[in-house]
C-alpha cells in the first residue's frame, strides 16, 4: 500500500511506549472510550499477566493486542489462521500509522526479505504469522534475533487449539513450544466463542501461566435474531435480501452443491452475488472474497469456510440457509454481521431434514456423542418458543431477560404475545389424516392430502379416496405445517424414524375421542415474514430531514471507494460506516474538529482531512 505514513510510523513505533492506554486509544485509533472489558484486558496484558479473552465477534478483540503493542517495548507476534486476516489487519494498521507486517506464502521472496529486515531493525511493532509458519525454523530464528525483544505473543481464534472448538486445527498445538523460547513474553489468547471445555483446553494446550480469564457479554444487541421454517427457502432468502437492498450479506450453506445452485439462482434474478467454497480454485476463491470485501459484490453464498478472520464491518445480514452443527458455529457465523455496531440481522432457516443430513456425517466422526451434544444445543435454540436471545446467551452461561416491547431482540419478542386461536377442528382434521394415512408419512405429505393435492404419489397410494383428502382448505400449506409444529410441542403428535414420520400420541388420540376445545398460539400470516433489524444504534443515523447529512454520506461513500481503489484496500479500511455517519452528523469544519469524530485518529486526520472537509463543505 502506497501511503505517506513513513515519518508518522517512526513516531508511533517509539512515542507511545509506557503511555496511558486512553491517550493511545484517542490519538491513534480515534476512539473516546473502550468497549466492555477492553481496558481490563489491556491493563492485564501490560502488567505482563497471561490473559484469555472471550469476546464476541465485533467486540473489539484486535484492539486488545494492537494497543498494548504500541505501549510495550519490542515486538508483538500475532498467530493468525488465515492469510486474508493478516492482510486485512495490516492494511488497517498501516492507515492508522502503525507499521506492521505479515509473513506468509503470499509474499514474494523480495517482499519477504524486506519485511524481515524491517522486523529486525525494530521498525515493525506487530507481525502476523500463521501457526504453520510459526513452527518453521526460518521464523523461529528471525524471532530469536539478538536485536529483537518479543514482548507479547497473541493467539487469535484461540478456540482452534481445542478439540471442543468448532474449528480445531492441530497446528495450533505447536504454539506451546514457541512460548518456551520466549518465557518472558506475555501471552494473550483471543476467541469469540468458548464454553468452559474450550477455555480449559486453551489455557492448558497453550501452556499459559496462571491466566486471568475475561469473558465479555455474548449479547450482540444490534443483531436481530430470526428463525423461519425452511419452506419456500429461496423466496425467504430473496425477501431478506430485498429488505437489505444495496447492503452486504453472507448466505451460508452446508454443501458446495447448494452454494453453487443458490448463487446461480440469485444471479439469474439479477442480484450481485458470487459463490465461495473449497471446490473452487484458490485464485477464484481469493478473487471472489476480494470483490466482496471491497464492495464490488454485495452477496457471498458460501460454506462455513468463508468469513473467518474477515474484518468487513458493514455486513448487514447473515442467512443460514442450512442448520449449523452447533451453537458455536452458528454464533461465529452470525457474528460476521454488524461488526460496526449498526443494525443488522441474522436469519436461520430451519428444517428437520437438515438434522438428518448432519447426523449422517456423525457416522464417520471420531466423537459422535460430542457431535450429538452440540447439535442438540442448536436444535433447542432453533425450536424455542421463548426469546431467542435469551436461549442463545443461556447456552454460553449468560443470563438475559428480554425488555418488554423491545423491537431489537428477536422475531418472537418483536411479535409480542401471540393470541390463542381456536384450532379444535383443524387439529382434529390433521390428527385424523395422520391416522387415515396409517401414520407412515411426514408433515409435507399429510398436508398435501388435507389440501386435496393430485400429486402422483398420493394417487398411487389411494389417499385421494380417503375421507380427509381435501378437507383442509381453510389453511394454506404454511399454516398446516405450523399447526403440526404446535401439536408436536404440545405432545399430540410425535416424529419418528429417519424420515420424521408423524404419529399420533396417546394424548392426541384422547383429544380426538373427547372432542375437547383446543386453543394454540397460531401466528397470523402477516407475521410469517422476515423483518428488518431494528436497533437502538439506529438512533445514530442522521435525522431523516437532514438532506445535507444524506448528501455528505453519499459523497463520502463515493470518495471512500475511489480512495480505497487507489490504495488497493477495502473501503472500510479507510473509514467504517459508523465514521461516515458521525461525520455527517457533526459536520466538522477544521482539522481539530475531525479528531472529535468516531474512528479518526491523528494519522487519518492528516492523511484524509483535507478531502473530507472539502466534501462536507461542498455537500
Amino acid at each position: 500500500m502506497q501511503m505517506c505514513y513513513n515519518n508518522y510510523v517512526k513516531i508511533v513505533a517509539t512515542a507511545f511506549e509506557h503511555a496511558d492506554p486512553a491517550i493511545v486509544l484517542k490519538t491513534v485509533f480515534g476512539y473516546d472510550s473502550f468497549r466492555p472489558l477492553q481496558k481490563d484486558i489491556i491493563t492485564n496484558v501490560l502488567k505482563g499477566h497471561d490473559t484469555l479473552a472471550v469476546m464476541p465477534t465485533g467486540g473489539g478483540k484486535s484492539l486488545c493486542y494492537q494497543l498494548p503493542a504500541l505501549i510495550l517495548e519490542g515486538l508483538t507476534v500475532v498467530v493468525s489462521p488465515l492469510i486474508s486476516l493478516m492482510q486485512d489487519q495490516v492494511s488497517s494498521l498501516e492507515t492508522a500509522g502503525i507499521h506492521s507486517a505479515f509473513l506468509n506464502s503470499s509474499l514474494s521472496w523480495e517482499d519477504y526479505c524486506r519485511a524481515t529486515d524491517e522486523i529486525k531493525s525494530g521498525e515493525v511493532k506487530i507481525v502476523y504469522v500463521s501457526p504453520e509458519g510459526l513452527a518453521t525454523q526460518r521464523i523461529r530464528e528471525l524471532l530469536s534475533s539478538d536485536t529483537l525483544k518479543i514482548s507479547c505473543i497473541t493467539i487469535d481464534e484461540a478456540h482452534c487449539v481445542s478439540q471442543w472448538g468448532h474449528d480445531f486445527r492441530p497446528d495450533y498445538l505447536e504454539i506451546k513450544t514457541i512460548r518456551q523460547l520466549f518465557p518472558k513474553a506475555v501471552m494473550l489468547a483471543l476467541t469469540a466463542t468458548a464454553t468452559e471445555h474450550v477455555r480449559m483446553d486453551i489455557c492448558q494446550n497453550l501452556g499459559m501461566k496462571n491466566p486471568k480469564i475475561f469473558i465479555s457479554s455474548f449479547n450482540r444487541e444490534n443483531i436481530y435474531l430470526e428463525v423461519l421454517p425452511k419452506r419456500n427457502a429461496v423466496e425467504l432468502v430473496i425477501n431478506c435480501i430485498r429488505k437489505h437492498a444495496g447492503e452486504s450479506g453472507i448466505i451460508y450453506c452446508t454443501s458446495r452443491k447448494q452454494v453453487d445452485e443458490l448463487a446461480a439462482t440469485l444471479d439469474k434474478k439479477g442480484y450481485s452475488v458470487l459463490p465461495y467454497h473449497a471446490g473452487l480454485t484458490d485464485d477464484v476463491r481469493a478473487k471472489n472474497q476480494e470483490l466482496f470485501i471491497k464492495d464490488e459484490v454485495q452477496i457471498i453464498v458460501a460454506t462455513i469456510a468463508f468469513g473467518m478472520g474477515i474484518n468487513k464491518p458493514n455486513v448487514r445480514y447473515v442467512i443460514n440457509y442450512d442448520l449449523p452443527k452447533s451453537i458455536e458455529e452458528y454464533y461465529q457465523e452470525i457474528g460476521r454481521a454488524g461488526r460496526d455496531g449498526l443494525p443488522s440481522s441474522a436469519l436461520l432457516l430451519y428444517s428437520a431434514q437438515d438434522i438428518h443430513k448432519i447426523r449422517w456425517f456423525f457416522k464417520e466422526s471420531v466423537s459422535p456423542e460430542k457431535d450429538e451434544f452440540l447439535l442438540q444445543g442448536m436444535i433447542k435454540y432453533a425450536t424455542t418458543r421463548g426469546c431467542r436471545r435469551k436461549a442463545l446467551l443461556q447456552y454460553f452461561g449468560e443470563a438475559y431477560e428480554p425488555v418488554k416491547d423491545s423491537t431489537c431482540c428477536c422475531d418472537i419478542c418483536s411479535a409480542g404475545d401471540i393470541p390463542l386461536q381456536d384450532v379444535t377442528i383443524p387439529a382434529q382434521k390433521l390428527l385424523c389424516c395422520i391416522i387415515r394415512t396409517n401414520e407412515r408419512f411426514g408433515a409435507g405429505y399429510v398436508t398435501d392430502v388435507l389440501l386435496g393435492s393430485n400429486n402422483q404419489r398420493i394417487i398411487d397410494n389411494g389417499h385421494d379416496k380417503i375421507t380427509t383428502w381435501g378437507i383442509g382448505t381453510e389453511y394454506n400449506k404454511s399454516e398446516w405445517l405450523e399447526l403440526t409444529d404446535l401439536l408436536i410441542d404440545e405432545g399430540y403428535i410425535m416424529k419418528t424414524g429417519e424420515y420424521n414420520v408423524l404419529e399420533v400420541t396417546p394424548l392426541g388420540k384422547k383429544f380426538i375421542a373427547a372432542r375437547t376445545e383446543l386453543k394454540l398460539p397460531m401466528k397470523p400470516e402477516a407475521m410469517r415474514v422476515t423483518k428488518k433489524a431494528v436497533s437502538k444504534v439506529a438512533a445514530e443515523k442522521p435525522a431523516a430531514n437532514d438532506t445535507q447529512a444524506e448528501a455528505i454520506i453519499n459523497n463520502l461513500k463515493a470518495w471512500r471507494k475511489r480512495k480505497a481503489d487507489d490504495l488497493n484496500v477495502p473501503p472500510y479500511v479507510i473509514f467504517g460506516d459508523k465514521t461516515l455517519l458521525d461525520l455527517a452528523a457533526k459536520k466538522p469544519k477544521n482539522r481539530q474538529d475531525l479528531l472529535n469524530v468516531y474512528g479518526i485518529g491523528r494519522m487519518k486526520a492528516e492523511e484524509f482531512g483535507r478531502s473530507i472537509l472539502q466534501i462536507i463543505e461542498e455537500s
